[in-house]
């Protein structure tokens, strides 16, 4: 899905036994978000979400890093669009309100626009070699955008510290601060994500896009109307075909119907 014949796509997409693998080819600027790079992530993004087949969306990428954050070349003296003023919160809230899960797979490093993608996954795993940074101070800008997704997953004093500073830090760190879910050795990156990526592939479509809604839903000030809005929830969900169909194969001792197949 390259711009023309002539140019070489920068974002793959891949699915197989339910997992789409969306993986950013552009090691030659560190996989950063050019103009490009982002029209292609967010119509692959947009057909994976679409595809009825796909259970999990994997975010990977090739080369050492896995997202520079914003290609700075091309944004220099560039106007608003070049600089991705409106691609880069299409990219974070299709991410974020993707009714598919989405795992973000780091190898290597993530900066500043990096980051935000990462938040905004719901499940991200790193390297222990891979490491973060939000270094947009140290270049006379403010990491505004991706503190969208950034700032629910980080503690107040955690995301002082580092937006202020733009230390980098490395993924064990961003595990204890809730910016990733696990960092693990290089060699042990792929299973872990595929640990994940199993899980998910079980769950039902329809009951994983209710959980991910339910999780960005604000709370009301009253537990009563809490309580009562999840008590709706929940009955509409067990009263569900896949509400229905998961209870018979439980008690069947059977795989639900939406479980894909393995390849």
């Amino acid at each position: 899905m390259a711009d023309n014949a002539d140019t070489p796509e920068l974002v793959h997409l891949d699915v197989a036994a339910g997992v789409a693998t969306i993986t950013l080819d552009s090691p030659h600027n560190r996989n950063a978000l050019s103009a490009q790079l982002r029209r292609e992530l967010i119509a692959h993004l947009d057909t994976a979400i679409a595809d009825d087949g796909v259970r999990v969306i994997v975010l990977t990428h090739t080369g050492t890093v896995f997202c520079a954050g914003m290609d700075l070349k091309e944004s220099r003296g560039a106007g608003a669009e070049q600089q991705g003023v409106t691609e880069v919160p299409r990219i974070l809230t299709t991410v974020w309100d993707s009714p598919t899960p989405v795992v973000a797979r780091l190898a290597g490093p993530a900066r500043a626009g990096g980051v935000g993608i990462v938040a905004a996954c719901d499940i991200a795993v790193a390297a222990e070699s891979a490491t973060f940074a939000f270094s947009e101070v140290r270049i006379g800008v403010v990491p505004a955008v991706i503190s969208v997704t950034v700032l629910p997953r980080l503690g107040a004093r955690a995301a002082h510290e580092l937006f202020l500073t733009g230390e980098t830090f490395d993924a064990h760190r961003a595990a204890r601060t809730g910016l990733i879910n696990s960092a693990v050795p290089a060699d042990a990156l792929d299973d872990e994500v595929a640990r994940f990526t199993g899980m998910l592939r079980r769950g039902a479509p329809g009951a994983l896009a209710g959980a991910k809604e339910m999780l960005r839903r604000e709370r009301t000030s009253s537990m009563t109307e809490d309580f009562a809005a999840m008590n709706s929830l929940s009955a509409s969900f067990f009263a569900s075909a896949e509400g229905q169909e998961g209870i018979r194969a439980f008690g069947e001792k059977r795989t639900p119907s939406w479980v894909p197949p393995q390849d």
